[in-house]
This record gives C-alpha cells, sequence and structure tokens, in this order.
C-alpha cells in the first residue's frame, strides 16, 4: 500500500497504532523490471544522496507469495552499487534500511509450478523510516516490561492470552482484540460496551488505548472465575488498566437494565455461535407436545436461584444486537462484532439484510478458515433520532414478498454438520 503523508512524523503516527503495520517505508521507486526501478531510483537521487557518505547502512530483499533465494538476493542487492554508498555495511544496528519487495501474483505459477525468481509482477524499494523510539511500561506480573511506541505490533507479545493471569477457552486472540479495539475508534474518554464480555479480551485492548469498559455476560462465572477479585479485573490489573473498567454485570442483554438510550461511543464484542460456546437467552426451551412436561424441583430457599436459560439463534441475535445497538450508542457511535459465514452460501445481502433504520455497514473483513470464515463487521449509527428499546421478537427479515433467510442461520448445527449441502 502506498500512502502520501505530510510528514515522516505521520507515519510514525500510524505505525504506533495500527496493528497490521509491520513496516513503514518511504516510497523511491517502482517498476515492473529492475530496469524500471532503477532507472526510476536515479530520478530521485535527491531523496537518498544525503546518506552515500557516511551512513551504515544494509538491504533487505523480500517476496510477497514468494521465497527468494540467498543468490537472487545477493544479486538483487548487488543491482544497487550505482548508489555508491561509502558508509559501513551493519546487519545488526544501521543507520537506514534499505527495501526491496517483490510482489508475485500467485504462490504457484499457472501450469502449478513454483515461481521462479524474478518472475513478480511489481517490485517496489524504499528506506525503512526510523523515528525516535519511546518506551511506555506495562506492569506485567509485578515486572516492568518495555513496549515499543514506534510499532503497534509489539502489543500482540504484550496481550498474548498466552501470558494472561486469566483467560477462558473463549478468549479472543490479541492481535485480533487489537484489530477490534481499533475499528471502535478507542481513545480517550470514550465509553465503550461490550454485551458477552466474557473473559474481557476486548476490553484489556479498548481500555488501554484510553476508553472506559462497561461489559456484562449472562453468565457471571465467565467474568467472576475463582477467586476474590473477579478474574476480568485480575487481568486487568495486569496491564495496568483495571481502572478503566467502569464495572461488570451479569445479565441477559434480551433483559437487560437500560431504561435510556444513547449512552456509549461505541459497542465491541465477540457473540458466541456454538463452535466453543453457544448464544444462550433467558427463558425454557420448547417442549413437544408429545413429551410430559419437565418436572421442576421445588426452589430450594438456602440456594440462588439459577434462570433456565435456552439457544439463541445467530441471525435473531445479530438483528437483536444491532436493534439494541441503535438504541444505547450516541449519534455516530460504531458497532464492532464478529459473524460467521459458510463459505460456499456466503451473500453481501447476508448482512445487509440485518441493518435497520439509522444503521449502516462501515466495512466487512474475512478471516478464512476454509469451509467457513467469520466477518469483522463495522456498523456506524448515522441518525440523531430517537428509537424505544428492541422487543427482542426478532425473526426472519424481509425482502420483498419472499422471506429471506441468511446463510449464518443455524450456524452452529451446519458447523457440526459439516457444512453439508442439502
Amino acid at each position: 500500500m502506498i500512502l502520501e503523508l505530510q510528514e515522516e512524523a505521520h507515519a510514525g503516527l500510524l505505525a504506533k497504532r495500527c496493528i497490521l503495520i509491520r513496516a513503514v517505508y518511504e516510497f523511491y521507486a517502482q517498476g515492473s523490471t529492475y530496469d524500471e526501478l532503477h532507472r526510476e531510483n536515479r530520478n530521485v537521487r535527491s531523496r537518498w544522496e544525503r546518506y552515500i557518505l557516511d551512513t551504515s547502512f544494509k538491504f533487505t530483499v523480500v517476496g510477497y507469495n514468494h521465497g527468494l533465494s540467498q543468490r537472487w538476493q545477493r544479486d538483487v542487492i548487488e543491482g544497487f552499487s550505482y548508489m555508491n554508498f561509502m558508509g559501513k555495511i551493519d546487519m545488526r544496528d544501521p543507520d537506514i534500511v534499505l527495501g526491496c519487495f517483490e510482489e508475485y501474483a500467485h504462490d504457484k505459477r499457472p501450469d502449478g509450478k513454483h515461481n521462479a525468481d524474478g518472475d513478480f509482477c511489481q517490485v517496489y524499494f524504499g528506506r525503512l523510516v526510523r523515528s525516535n523510539v519511546s518506551h511506555r511500561y506495562v506492569r506485567v506480573r509485578q515486572k516492568a516490561s518495555q513496549v515499543s511506541e514506534g510499532s503497534a505490533r509489539s502489543l500482540i507479545r504484550v496481550f498474548d492470552v498466552k501470558k494472561r493471569s486469566y483467560f477462558g477457552n473463549t478468549s479472543m486472540e490479541a492481535e485480533v482484540s487489537l484489530l477490534m479495539a481499533n475499528q471502535a475508534q478507542a481513545s480517550p474518554g470514550k465509553l465503550i460496551y461490550d454485551p458477552f464480555i466474557g473473559t474481557g479480551s476486548m476490553a484489556y485492548t479498548t481500555a488501554y488505548f484510553g476508553a472506559f469498559v462497561y461489559g456484562s455476560d449472562i453468565d457471571g462465572r465467565q467474568m467472576r472465575g475463582k477467586g476474590k477479585t473477579p478474574g476480568v479485573l485480575r487481568a486487568a490489573a495486569q496491564y495496568g488498566v483495571a481502572g478503566q473498567i467502569v464495572d461488570l454485570c451479569t445479565f441477559d442483554v434480551t433483559h437487560n437494565p437500560w431504561r435510556s438510550g444513547g449512552l456509549f461511543d461505541a459497542i465491541v464484542t465477540d457473540p458466541p455461535y456454538g463452535v466453543r460456546a453457544g448464544a444462550k437467552r433467558l427463558g425454557r426451551k420448547q417442549v413437544r407436545e408429545d413429551r410430559p412436561p419437565p418436572q421442576i424441583p421445588r426452589p430450594n430457599p438456602d440456594e440462588p436461584y439459577i434462570p433456565p436459560t435456552k439457544p439463541y439463534e445467530l441471525s435473531a441475535l445479530i438483528i437483536d444486537l444491532i436493534l439494541l445497538s441503535r438504541y444505547l450508542l450516541k449519534p455516530r457511535g460504531l458497532l464492532v462484532f464478529f459473524l460467521p459465514t459458510v463459505t460456499d452460501s456466503y451473500e453481501e445481502i447476508d448482512v445487509k439484510s440485518s441493518l435497520c433504520e439509522g444503521m449502516e455497514l462501515m466495512s466487512n473483513s474475512l478471516q478464512d478458515f476454509g469451509s467457513w470464515g467469520r466477518r469483522l463487521i463495522t456498523i456506524r449509527k448515522m441518525t440523531t433520532n430517537s428509537y424505544p428499546p428492541p422487543t427482542f421478537e426478532s425473526g426472519q427479515t424481509s425482502i420483498g414478498e419472499d422471506k429471506f433467510v441468511p446463510a449464518h442461520k443455524d450456524f452452529r448445527e451446519r458447523y457440526f454438520q459439516g457444512f453439508k449441502k442439502e
């Protein structure tokens, strides 16, 4: 990706926040062949000639969709000899790093054979942008670990689930939870809600970027864990953001305590869709007429009452979540969530059919797992109108005269059946 920035410092700002940015290079030249690239690079001599005399340097050559041989990399580097750098070659800590990136269209050729070195479709050349790197200290298990502010990629190691003091089998991986925090535009002073907070993966990353977080879940055990201090708060303290967690409450979103809307700047969540844990809502399962009603034991006054729950079908959950978000979000507020989809049967209308008046789809990105995938959906509230709270009695949406059934309906059942076609 090539961007036009006014200052080099702006590239540093992007790298501090964008999780998927591995490196930022100052663009020098590109071409479909190295002859074109070298010709263009000579025309921008003014950009790199100040490094000729006494600057230590190193070259890197990388192939996208193809691994390059050492001999080819050496030949490419020697092709830049006309730049005539006089400084020391330093492979560990050079003053500048010059990178060459070869883009191959596919990992294999049309005949099925592997790509050959040099069969790229485009090659790019530039200088790695190196800014002054400051450090921030995050208290982890009573030890201060440095987090480079020069690149947000280092945060993936900080929020690594394996190093977290409290996590569960449904905890979101660090990289994805950081992406969701960015999609929600978490920043200081914002109030963000997670209605399916579970073990709190999204709470830690959004709080790290300065937002205040409110979380709820139908199963309080997910938030509490074992111990006097709730597990979510223990992990938040590990990252130094316990003060950003406003509160944690146990309730079903379909029987929520909200009595006024327009409260939150963003809602970011990962609704349970049945692969590792199925979605539940309060209520009793439907009983077949040919079977006797279940025997309900008398409540024991010495034990807490545990209300019955029933499955929450995914397509109905998504519609209800969007309606709830329209009610709870401030104008221009964002809803960010994951939606699992079946690869063979997914269509764009599956997501758009779930939208309601005043809510607009902003982005739809796929994480492909083969026969199925999950889509990171971002929806913005575009209206300033007030709406009543949802009734949570949504069914299938209608398009025209026919009822439309999205491909993610009954996803849990289809997943365990191996997505067999009917």
